[in-house]
């Protein structure tokens, strides 16, 4: 049984504990006080439940000690004759460099900042080989006592595009050094249903007829073709097919960079209405000489935060609506067409997805006549067959 005691010389705090047959004696910097001994023994029960499960290391608790090279677990590794696995922040750099290659510019920018900012700070030092279940969860509880920039928790969704990254790398290493990965069985954390607030046609009309005359055209095609905001941003003139009335989505503005489109159902043709023919009949007279369809009034390209702030959220407000995202009208493309009684294929294609799944699942409440049974259907062919 481990103690806490003061040296005679110092007067400072020690761990005096027995680990793999030998005392181990740890001095500390703390003053022999009430309150520091109370705090080191609950430290010193942590250590000694940790040496009874077999999962203590050595070098975590006193990365500073002469014992550590010899007693810790990369060092009880080598010498029992197997390979030490790497720490995690020297894995993460060999595991970024292969798979940088795999990702868009934005994604890398994701990925390294997760990994600065969250990742190796917590789990950096640590051997890829030792990190247990128990500190993945604990890493993970961290996160969401985090604060943003604006004050808020980060969303269940945040954390989980943090935590991506290191399960990436826990499963390659296990893979690599033939350990069980110790991500398995983790899932990911619930993450609320997508915010679905689309306006109806009759405000959409309201909005079109009042927004400044240098964006008529342009949300008139967010409404009617459900695109993305990066992907109009990004759309320029060769994409824009007028003889077979198609919006060609190759390609999409992310981080003020134009970058493919995220993936292979995001590469498509948009049909144009005639609402959407005209607008587009009508910017070309604007930008015509330029490669990209919508700018700012210098010919840049538009910046969406700017767009959203001074022209998007006064004009909701100007019109006494509820404030949602811009967003929110590639939602209202979705409903528009289902309301009308468009194959839900049809609409799948000109949003992007590859099945009709997501389309049933996010927007069906909204039309439930089209897309929800109700009953009313059997209703009508019990009548009919009564006829």
């Amino acid at each position: 049984m481990g103690k806490v005691v003061a040296r005679q010389e110092t007067g400072k705090l020690c761990f005096d504990f027995r680990y793999l047959g030998k005392r181990c004696r740890e001095q500390t910097s703390l003053d022999n006080t009430a309150a520091n001994r109370k705090k080191l023994e609950r430290i010193l029960e942590k250590i000694e439940a940790e040496i009874t499960l077999g999962s203590f290391d050595y070098g975590r608790y006193f990365p500073d000690s002469p014992r550590a090279k010899t007693l810790s677990k990369r060092a009880l590794t080598t010498l029992g004759g197997y390979q030490a696995t790497p720490l995690l922040r020297e894995f993460a750099e060999t595991w970024f460099a292969e798979k940088e290659i795999e990702w868009r510019e934005s994604q890398i920018v994701t990925v390294q900042g997760c990994l600065d900012r969250h990742i190796l700070p917590a789990l950096g030092h640590k051997e890829v080989g030792s990190i247990t279940r128990a500190e993945i969860l604990e890493f993970r509880a961290s996160l969401a006592k985090v604060n943003t920039r604006s004050g808020k928790k980060l969303s269940a969704s945040r954390i989980n595009h943090i935590m991506t990254p290191l399960r990436m790398m826990l499963n390659e290493a296990a893979d690599r050094y033939e350990f069980s990965s110790p991500y398995r069985g983790i899932k990911s954390l619930n993450v609320p249903r997508t915010d679905v607030e689309p306006f109806s046609l009759d405000e959409v009309q309201r909005i079109i007829s009042n927004v400044r005359d240098d964006f008529r055209q342009y949300y008139t095609v967010r409404f009617f073709t459900g695109m993305r905001t990066g992907e109009i941003d990004g759309l320029t003139w060769e994409h824009v097919d007028f003889s077979r009335r198609q919006i060609l989505v190759h390609q999409a503005v992310v981080n003020g960079k134009v970058v493919p489109t995220k993936n292979d159902g995001s590469f498509r043709a948009i049909d144009m209405s005639q609402p959407v023919f005209d607008a587009l009949k009508a910017q070309f007279e604007v930008t015509g000489k330029t490669g990209l369809v919508f700018t700012t009034r210098k010919g840049t390209a538009l910046s969406h935060h700017n767009v959203t702030k001074r022209v998007w959220y006064p004009l909701l407000e100007k019109l006494g609506m509820n404030k949602r995202r811009p967003y929110q009208t590639r939602h209202t493309a979705a409903t528009l067409w289902l309301a009308a009684g468009e194959s839900p294929e049809w609409i799948a294609r000109q949003m992007g997805h590859t099945t009709t799944e997501m389309l049933f699942r996010v927007y069906s409440r909204f039309v439930p006549n089209l897309t929800r049974q109700d009953g009313s259907a059997f209703e009508r062919m019990l009548n009919q067959k009564r006829a």
